[in-house]
């Protein structure tokens, strides 16, 4: 009786402490294309000069770079659940607050790997699509068709929360031991990271895949319209 206390006590704190972080996180986190396009270019090496031109780049060298940076995302949540597990219990929302912006930023830099902006409202609400299938959510298109993203975003957060605070309640119970509570706390944010990571990825790939055959597709049409012109 009192295991369960303790779990649906903690389950409340985690579901708030990731919805706040997630708020917080749509309203301050953004990672610059801009910055990032010279990165890809400059750190990982893609020959691009805008971002359009991911389309142009074999898969596996994108692949590359989003495996980079879930591993950059693994490494620095580690090394913020080390730190804040110290305070066991006390520290989980600021914590989770954090982790929230971490998670963010790197499903941000995957949208753009594979070529998709956020910058208009449309965008918006895709890559928050796409942090809820990280989650484990299957948001319905229709309710995107339903709202404004100034409503459907944190109906998306509330989702996620829900979601999350399922998926790791019964690991983060460690976090009431203090003596191990910083090495859990490493561990369960590294392992968090790595699987919204893959799925985050595997959400963008399959989106760029798509386009990318939309757009040999149309390159073929185009063609097929401008032979005529060649031949007369």
């Amino acid at each position: 009786m009192i295991e369960a206390i303790r779990k649906s006590w903690l389950k409340r704190r985690i579901e708030e402490g990731v919805r706040r972080g997630f708020q917080h996180a749509y309203e301050t986190v953004k990672v610059d294309p801009g910055q990032f396009l010279l990165q890809m270019r400059a750190s990982y090496g893609l020959p691009i000069t805008t971002l359009q031109g991911v389309y142009s780049v074999e898969m596996v060298n994108l692949d590359t770079v989003a495996g980079r940076v879930i591993q950059s995302g693994m490494k620095m949540a580690a090394a913020e659940g080390a730190g804040f597990g110290l305070g066991g219990v006390f520290t989980i929302l600021p914590d989770l607050s954090i982790l929230a912006g971490i998670t963010l930023r790197m499903i941000q830099k995957l949208s753009l790997i594979y070529g998709f902006q956020y910058g208009s409202e449309e965008e918006t609400a895709e890559l928050w699509i796409a942090a809820a299938s990280a989650a484990g959510v299957d948001i319905s298109r229709e309710l995107l068709e339903k709202e404004v993203v100034s409503r459907f975003v944190p109906k998306v957060i509330q989702r996620i929360a829900a979601q999350a605070s399922r998926e790791v309640v019964e690991k983060w119970s460690g976090r009431l031991i203090p003596l191990a509570s910083s090495l859990i706390g490493a561990g369960l944010n590294y392992y968090f990271v790595r699987a919204w990571g893959a799925r985050a990825q595997a959400h963008f790939r399959r989106r760029h895949l798509e386009q990318r055959n939309r757009m040999l597709i149309e390159g073929a049409k185009l063609s097929a319209s401008e032979l005529p012109k060649l031949t007369s």
